[in-house]
């Protein structure tokens, strides 16, 4: 069966594993290669495992490990183009391939899609694994675009950001700019706009869900759980039953993979 290892999730980095312990992918790398590594070894995965890094955008909190840790294990970057012309800098002697279609990876099918954020050309990923189940991971991202719901509906286990809640961040310490950047269409998805689409997830067949990139100044998890438990209960899913839902953390510190 398939794993998911998040391990790390929020403005101070984010990165996710994917497949199984023998071949898998990683979905960004936005820690130090050491932490990258140290974090793959909690969670019992051999960093040899993995056949390819998948890039969403160019932010520090999903690049900083990227040139080291590729350079050290010979793992290719796949990305965008407007992405990888982004990171120009940080891929120095890296095999590099422009990700602009369906490809097979770790014996996974991955098809990326855009998605909407202030960033060169960034993008989400839907993943079939090796034993046909269907992943989807949409973070950074302003809206949800028909795309986006498009390339998130049917699949089983889904990761979708639950950024901020609106309230603390408009009362909150962030300069105008900020809050106006994080609340544009090319910005961060709320806990409501997060919730509101948990229950056509959940019609069109998600069981497993994961809240992620979690604000540290502007949400908590108990406020993006409590969103998401709601408007899920309200459309008559039930936690446990119907589906399961968990707010990825920081730091995997526990070594936990989600089996699906």
């Amino acid at each position: 069966m398939a794993r998911l290892c998040p391990l790390f999730s929020g403005s101070t980095g984010n990165s996710y594993y994917i497949g199984s312990r023998s071949a898998g992918l990683l979905l960004d790398a936005g820690r130090s290669a050491r932490q990258l590594g140290q974090m793959l070894s909690r969670c019992g995965i051999d960093p040899l495992a993995i056949q390819g890094i998948l890039i969403t955008h160019e932010h520090s909190d999903h690049i900083a490990g990227v040139r080291v840790f590729a350079k050290k294990y010979g793992i290719p970057v796949f990305a965008s183009q407007g992405t990888l012309l982004a990171m120009e800098p940080s891929l120095e002697g890296v095999e590099r391939w422009v990700l602009d279609g369906p490809v097979e990876l770790a014996g996974m099918q991955v098809t990326p899609f855009p998605t909407p954020h202030d960033s060169a050309e960034s993008l989400g990923f839907r993943i079939t694994t090796q034993d046909h189940r269907e992943f989807a991971l949409a973070t950074d991202l302003g809206e949800l675009t028909n795309c986006v719901k498009d390339h998130l509906l049917g699949a089983e286990f889904v990761v979708v950001e639950s950024n901020h809640d609106k309230e603390m961040l408009r009362s909150g310490p962030y300069p105008y700019y900020l809050k106006r950047r994080i609340l544009s269409g090319r910005g961060h998805l709320s806990n409501g706009d997060c919730a509101g689409f948990l229950p056509e997830l959940a019609k069109a067949g998600t069981k497993r869900f994961l809240l992620a990139h979690l604000s540290k100044e502007n949400n908590t998890p108990s406020l993006a759980d409590e969103a998401a438990l709601s408007a899920l209960s309200a459309a008559g899913y039930r936690q446990g039953t119907d589906f399961w839902l968990e707010v990825a953390s920081p730091e995997n510190t526990e070594g936990k993979a989600i089996i699906f």
